[in-house]
Order: structure tokens, then sequence, then C-alpha cells
């Protein structure tokens, strides 16, 4: 049990770390250039969040099923379960299509030759900061509650 308990926190830390970095990288103020190199950092830190929140997701389940926390209407795993949804909603439904506008913008002949990232592209960029943002701020709220589990 300890095991499995090991790795749902890892997986958790690895799942929700690279939000951590997305609002670094997908900073205001970049050079075009900058925000391809970023991007493809952004693209590259991805698959963790997908490994680590499927098996973060896997393990807890697996928790839940073996483990003696009690009834699923705890305040703790409800609240966790429902931050877990916020941020997939986020993640999937704000920023993912975003982020897909801007690489595209960002690979076309004229993100290739702007000097400077367009308004109307800087506008989704603060949206995806803001988005980050949100993401970690919700990924703390879900920590501390895996971790005080409050009834």
């Amino acid at each position: 049990m300890k095991y499995l308990v090991l790795i749902h926190v890892l997986s958790a830390l690895v799942g929700l770390g690279p939000s951590y970095f997305s609002a670094v990288l997908l900073r205001r103020g970049q050079s075009p250039g900058a925000l391809r190199h970023n991007l493809a950092l952004f693209s590259a830190l991805s698959t963790f969040p997908k490994v680590g929140g499927t098996l973060a997701v896997l393990s807890g389940l697996a928790l839940i099923w073996r483990g003696q926390y009690g009834p699923v209407t705890q305040l703790w795993l409800l609240g966790s379960l429902l931050v877990y949804v916020l941020i997939q909603a986020v993640v999937l439904g704000y920023v993912l299509p975003r982020i897909g506008r801007l690489s595209t913008w960002a690979g076309s002949p004229a993100g290739l030759e702007a000097a400077a990232v367009p308004s109307e592209q800087a506008a989704v960029l603060r949206g995806l900061h803001r988005a980050h943002l949100l993401v970690g701020a919700l990924g703390l709220v879900l920590f501390t509650l895996m971790i005080l589990k409050p009834h």
C-alpha cells in the first residue's frame, strides 16, 4: 500500500509540475523567436501531465478502492476530484485550443517574419499565462486537500 501511495504522490507531482513552468514559458513581452522556442518547450513538457496525470488518477482510484480512506463523499475526496476536473477543463477547454492557434501563427510565414508578437497573439498569450497561473493555484488547492484531508 505504501508503494501505491508513493506512486500516487510522485505521479501527481510529475503531472502538475509542468503547469508551473508553463506560466513562465507563456509570459508576455517575448519576441516571436522566443515564443516559438517556448512553445516547443511547452510541447515537450506536455508529455509529463499526460502520463503523470493519468497515473495519478489511476493510482488514486486504486487507493480509494484498496485503502481505508472511508466514504467517497468526504469533503477532501470530492473536493480533490472537483479541483482535478476544473484543472482538466481549463487545460483541455481553454489552454490547448489557444496553444494550437498560437503555434500555428508562430510557425506561419507571418509569424516567422514578424519582428514582434502582434496584439491579437499577445492577447492570447496573456490569457494563456493567466490560465496557467490559475491551474497552478488549483494544483496547490488539490495538493492541500490531499495532504490535510479535511472532513
